[in-house]
Formats: C-alpha cells, sequence, structure tokens
C-alpha cells in the first residue's frame, strides 16, 4: 500500500479538505501527517506522495507554514516523489511557491475570460470530467493554464481544473467535499453521493501509474 504524506495547519491549511482526502482515499493509501514544523531528515523515506489540502494561504502563509519543510519537499518530488494538490494545494506547486512546475501557471479561475463565476464564495461549479458534466464543490479554486499536461477535468470556459504534468497532481475545485459541505440551502442539491470521492481516488490511481 502507498503511503501519502498529508499536510495540515488548521486553520490556514483546512483540517476539513485534509479529512475528505483521508476519507476518500483511505481504503487504498496509507497517510503521514506533517504541520509546519521541521520534520526528522528520514520523514520521506516511506512517503510515495507528498499532498497539500485546501486552505487560505498566500504568499506570506507559504513563507511562514512552508519556511522548514519546503527544501525538503521539492527534494522529496526531485527524486521522484509524486505531488497532490488541491485548490490551495493546486496553487502552491506554481512558480510563486514550490516552483515544480513546467509551462503552466496556476491562476485564479475567477479572473480568467469567460468565467462562469467572478465571486469565490462556496458554490457547485460546472465542470466537465473526462469528458462528463458534474457540478462540484468550489471555493475560489485554481485555473491551470499552459501546456504539456495531461487535462483530466475543465471548468465551463474550457480552462483545465484538474491536470497531471508528470509526478504533479493538481485540482482546482473538491472533489474530496464530503456531504456536511453542502448544508447550505442554496447548495445542498448538489451533494454528489460520494461520487465526487470516486473520481479523487481514480485521479490519485491515475497518478500513481506515472
Amino acid at each position: 500500500m502507498k503511503t501519502i504524506a498529508l499536510f495540515l495547519h488548521q486553520p490556514r491549511c483546512s483540517v476539513q479538505s485534509g479529512n475528505g482526502i483521508i476519507q476518500s482515499l483511505t481504503p487504498y493509501y496509507r497517510f503521514k501527517i506533517f504541520t509546519r514544523h521541521q520534520l526528522e531528515d528520514n520523514f520521506f523515506d516511506d512517503v510515495d506522495c507528498v499532498a497539500f489540502p485546501g486552505g487560505m494561504g498566500d504568499a506570506d502563509t507559504y513563507d511562514w507554514m512552508l519556511k522548514e519543510n519546503a527544501p525538503r519537499i521539492r527534494t522529496f518530488i526531485n527524486r521522484g516523489g509524486r505531488y497532490l494538490g488541491i485548490c490551495m494545494g493546486a496553487y502552491w506547486a506554481d512558480r510563486n511557491y514550490f516552483n515544480i512546475l513546467n509551462n503552466v501557471r496556476a491562476v485564479q479561475y475567477i479572473k480568467q475570460p469567460h468565467t462562469d463565476t467572478r465571486r469565490p464564495h462556496a458554490k457547485a461549479c460546472a465542470i466537465t470530467w473526462h469528458g462528463q458534466a458534474e457540478r462540484m464543490y468550489f471555493y475560489d479554486g485554481c485555473a491551470l493554464v499552459g501546456t504539456g499536461f495531461e487535462t483530466v477535468a475543465r471548468y465551463a470556459n474550457g480552462d483545465a481544473m484538474a491536470i497531471i504534468q508528470n509526478r504533479i497532481g493538481l485540482i482546482g475545485c473538491h472533489p474530496e467535499s464530503q456531504q456536511f459541505w453542502y448544508d447550505k440551502n442554496y447548495i445542498k442539491p448538489h451533494w454528489h453521493q460520494g461520487r465526487h470521492n470516486q473520481l479523487l481516488q481514480d485521479f490519485v490511481h491515475e497518478l500513481f501509474c506515472r
């Protein structure tokens, strides 16, 4: 069984998103949790993938939360480790943060041309996942713009929402979302009955095939 090292640091890096990842993937993967505190030198020795969930991170948050461990994480990836980023975690793959992408930028979807939303608040966003129409939980997620990657899902305007580039897997929306995320009346009808958790499983399985 493969091992995923999952970064958590409430409230800026969401335990809610992290728990969703664990609940979606636990039948297939082991998890090691780490935070902003300095890791032991051998922490990644038995790790196959590092994962960063959603949250409210910006450049200052990244610098503070990853001050101790960013170089070690980059080394892990450069030596063949995989990276899974969801929402904030997808933004952090960008050149302004971990800088692990080739010819790809992670940009705010709400600021892209022809987007179907200009507001960052929670909503069920129209996407297509491997050509299948879905409405997936969105909270100011990124679009992935550039070349040289496999597109797994797209937003309504055609921008990539989920991609795999080599051993890097990024998702702008939240397929790890759980039922209680849909408590508000305006989004409740869009609860996916666990189907999006299965999409996340498929995505990670595909990432591990790289």
